[in-house]
């Protein structure tokens, strides 16, 4: 007989969810799938694979997702974008609560799948969306993000690794390879994977940008020139300068940045005119990368007879890989072309003086 009434009681209590005026008016599955980004696919799969599925199910098994619902998910995906395997997030998510902050807090470094580097950070080995390797476990999130086209965790992903190791790091150890894995996956999908491609192209030019500020006051008149940031022509490729021009003004070292495919004349206009300390040539391609041009801007002069000044030039990227350039600055990486530039600077002449 207890047990008898327990059972009826149990059966005949009412849900809160249930209950609830919100549970009747939850949210579709494809509504839910717009809000956080993601695909509807993706929430049908975590409901069956890790159970973060609604606790009131519509007529028909149709799904209905209540305001906690949409928070255990929330937080679900907010522990992928970190780089947290989605079994052990969906095991965070549905505790909540600071099981779910704090291992949010500590994805990049302490994840399950990951072995320590020898230096610089936790690295990825364990396989993912993407082919990204033995890299930073931010990579592993950052890509996670991409693909998911969730662009306020992308834009937060990078922002995290510029504030957390600065430009260089960041650029080097996080931003590239998940770009080069991004560019590997298209590769090898039959032109899948563009839209990714982009929309984190686009986040980390806007991430760089937002490390450049405003030139302060003029520097004196025989303070050397700026450094001159430009792609050659037909090179569209720019983000390498927009990482070192982001580097340089960290430095607090004066550019003038042209970005993407300058024509040749454009260039030779822009030299004369400012009388740059440096013009950094920019060519991703062999195809692109023109001796000729380099030359000819190396031999540019400007100033009055009798105190004429030319430009150093730093050539930048693959495409300048077997061209010899005598008396050209060569650098191997993001932080070896920012030593040799404010080196160069720490002379306080114009580098390239007559």
């Amino acid at each position: 007989m207890n047990n008898t009434a327990s059972d009826a009681d149990v059966e005949t209590a009412p849900r809160p969810e249930a209950a609830s005026p919100e549970a009747g008016a939850g949210l579709t599955t494809g509504a839910l799938a717009r809000r956080l980004g993601v695909s509807p696919t993706t929430l049908r799969s975590w409901d069956r694979r890790y159970g973060i599925g609604p606790e009131v199910r519509g007529e028909g098994r149709h799904r209905r997702w209540t305001p906690r619902d949409v928070a255990v998910l929330e937080t679900m995906c907010r522990l992928t974008s970190a780089g947290v395997p989605p079994s052990e997030a969906a095991r965070t998510a549905r505790r909540g609560g600071d099981d779910a902050v704090a291992l949010a807090d500590d994805a990049v470094a302490l994840p399950d799948d990951m072995e320590a580097a020898p230096a610089g950070g936790a690295r990825s080995r364990a396989s993912g969306t993407l082919p990204l390797g033995d890299v930073r476990q931010e990579c592993r999130g950052l890509a996670r993000a991409a693909v998911r086209l969730d662009a306020p965790a992308v834009e937060q992903q990078l922002a995290s690794a510029v504030d957390d190791h600065g430009i260089v790091v960041a650029w080097q150890e996080v931003m590239v390879p998940t770009l080069h894995a991004v560019g590997r996956k298209w590769a090898s999908s039959g032109d899948r994977y563009v839209e990714v491609e982009h929309l984190l192209s686009w986040h980390v030019s806007s991430a760089l940008r937002r490390c450049t500020r405003p030139l302060g006051t003029p520097g004196p008149a025989h303070a050397p020139g700026p450094v001159l940031l430009a792609c050659v022509p037909g090179e569209q490729h720019s983000l390498p300068l927009e990482a070192l021009n982001a580097g340089l003004c960290e430095l607090g070292l004066p550019t003038r940045m042209f970005g993407g495919a300058v024509p040749a004349e454009a260039l030779t206009a822009a030299v004369t005119r400012i009388g740059p300390a440096v013009v950094v040539l920019w060519a991703q391609t062999r195809s692109a990368a023109s001796l000729p041009l380099a030359q000819h801007i190396a031999g540019a002069q400007w100033g009055v007879r009798g105190a004429r000044g030319r430009p150093v030039v730093m050539l930048g990227g693959p495409g300048w890989l077997g061209r010899p350039g005598p008396g050209m600055l060569r650098p191997t990486s993001l932080k070896d072309a920012l030593d040799v530039l404010s080196g160069l600077y720490s002379q306080g002449t114009p580098a390239g003086s007559s």
